[in-house]
């Protein structure tokens, strides 16, 4: 990947001077432990160098020493990705590492938040409560950071009320491969700010994030139920009744809940955001067939509710420990659930599969709700359609073996062969999957000509890159590849619900290009489209 390291150094060092704590490089002391810090203990993964700038005219100096040196550059915040795509993801890409940006500021009247790029959401739930008792959507590991959960999706317990977490962020301050700092939003360099809300890792470095916020909930019920008995083909029943009892239209959006398999059996678990009187409307003591371990709790504090979906985190997958790790998912929608001969199926292929490891999961998280309420082709993240994700995921001491590998491999081949016609799969960026062929597709779906499109503008020379972002298409290709995608969005849009994928008519496109301007249709409610499915 370009020159030498030595020549990527020496820029580097020019760049930011003689203070060492600010970039760490191959050779020294530590240097794959402190500063590297792999995800995924399996994938191993040398960067060219690793640095820590303060300011975001640093980063934009770092950018452009990469890019003289012929190097590819990421972003990391957190550090959580699965395939260590935040340090490049192969050798030698040199690694933007934003725990400098913590920058916090509340605007009272607006209650607009302004968070640093590089805040760990831990971080930004505390000063969101501090700063006037306000919350936003994100997930429940406090180590995961800002920068890569909202420009990815982002999805967590209150999403299916608030939508995802990038649907909160209104606008950004993002470094480009030119080293140009920009600030984007529906309004400014509009289409640069629709591409990293959901592809943010391909098309530069964000600094800043401008959020809006919700009051934070009040009262809120956390739910278990645990099974324990016999092999999981007897779980089929329950299994079945959760999945139709998520894919009632009407569900309450104060609900969210998930369906875990492991080692150990099988837990039913969630949140009711309301009192502990509403929840027993629900009836979900008696939803759910055989003996069964129940477990309530009532909050009253929104710190602590968080605070307890973190130590659930941590018990069920370990939270921020580096760990070798093989991973797949699966996205379903309202008119693609699992029909009950598959799901007895699934279950008795996780009796009978050999699986190299104790410490697997099967993890069937619920979505919807107003995350489904914006368009598919409202932001790259195109996954408007999901009702609930299927993830699984697997540890391997020392590392995950062949054994481990398969088993998740067939489980995933086991559902796809369950569905009518195969099924109409996408995948959530936020579990990527490098053993994905067609990753790109998968995680953007008809959004990615697009994406594409404006990455051939922004970033022509793919600076920005890891092993499935997302690759530019430039010059006379562009208008022919975003026509393709338009006539992909406005032949199938969402084939399995008729979500409607094709670009909005109103948004103004990026500078140079020519693009179709698509027919505007009134488009149905989700709700709407859902309902017809149970027709």
């Amino acid at each position: 990947m370009g020159s030498s390291q030595s020549a990527v150094a020496k820029a580097i060092k020019t760049t930011l001077g003689s203070d060492g704590d600010l970039y760490a490089f191959p050779g020294d002391p530590l240097f794959k432990l402190r500063d590297a810090k792999p995800y995924n203990l399996d994938i191993q993964v040398k960067p060219a160098a690793v640095t820590y700038p303060r300011t975001k005219e640093q980063v934009a100096g770092v950018v452009r020493a990469a890019v003289q040196n012929g190097c590819k550059v990421q972003a990391r915040c957190g550090g959580h990705s699965y395939a260590n795509y935040c340090i490049g993801g192969v050798d030698g890409a040199v690694v933007i590492d934003l725990k400098h940006f913590q920058q916090f500021s509340m605007d009272r009247k607006t209650w607009l938040a302004t968070i640093g790029g590089g805040t760990l959401l831990g971080d930004v739930t505390k000063r969101l409560h501090d700063a006037g008792n306000r919350a936003m959507s994100h997930g429940t590991c406090p180590q995961v950071g800002i920068g890569g959960h909202a420009t990815i999706g982002g999805l967590g317990p209150t999403s299916r009320q608030w939508g995802s977490a990038l649907d909160h962020v209104v606008e950004v301050e993002i470094v480009l491969a030119d080293s140009s700092i920009k600030r984007c939003s529906e309004t400014q360099n509009a289409d640069i700010f629709w591409a990293v809300k959901g592809a943010g890792a391909s098309f530069g470095v964000i600094t800043e994030f401008v959020v809006r916020t919700e009051p934070a909930p009040g009262e809120a019920v956390e739910f278990s139920f645990s099974f324990h008995f016999g092999k999981y083909a007897s779980m089929a029943p329950i299994f079945k009744a959760w999945q139709t009892f998520v894919a009632d239209p009407n569900l309450t959006r104060k609900f969210t809940s998930s369906l875990v398999f492991t080692e150990m059996g099988m837990v039913i678990s969630g949140t009711f955001f309301g009192t502990e009187k509403e929840y027993d409307k629900l009836n979900m003591n008696s939803r759910f067939p055989g003996k069964q371990d129940k477990k309530t709790i009532v909050f009253k504090d929104w710190l602590g509710l968080v605070g307890h979906w973190a130590e659930d985190f941590a018990l069920q997958i370990g939270g921020g420990l580096p760990a070798p790790l093989y991973t797949k998912s699966l996205a379903f929608n309202g008119c693609n659930l699992i029909p009950d001969e598959a799901i007895d199926k699934i279950l008795t292929y996780i009796d009978k599969a050999k699986k190299g490891t104790l410490i697997w999961f099967v993890i069937f998280d619920l979505e919807g709700g107003a995350i489904n309420d914006v368009p598919q082709d409202a932001t790259a993240y195109a996954h408007r359609d999901a009702l609930f994700y299927m993830q699984s995921y697997a540890v391997g001491v020392p590392k995950v073996s062949n054994t481990t590998k398969n088993f998740l491999r067939g489980l995933s081949e086991v559902v796809k062969d369950g569905m009518p016609g195969g099924g109409d799969f996408g995948a959530y960026a936020g579990y990527v999957d490098p053993e994905l062929p067609n990753g790109q597709e998968a995680y953007w779906r008809t959004n990615l000509p697009r994406l594409e499109a404006i990455k051939g503008v922004v970033d022509p020379g793919d600076v920005f890159w890891n092993p499935q972002s997302v690759k530019p298409v430039v010059g006379g290709q562009i208008a022919e590849r975003v026509r393709q995608g338009n006539a992909v969005a406005n032949g199938n849009g969402n084939a399995a619900c008729g979500i409607d994928g094709a670009p909005n008519a109103n948004r103004k496109p990026v500078e140079g290009l020519e693009m179709d301007k698509a027919v505007e249709r009134p488009k149905p409610s989700f709700l709407e489209k859902l309902k017809s499915c149970f027709k």
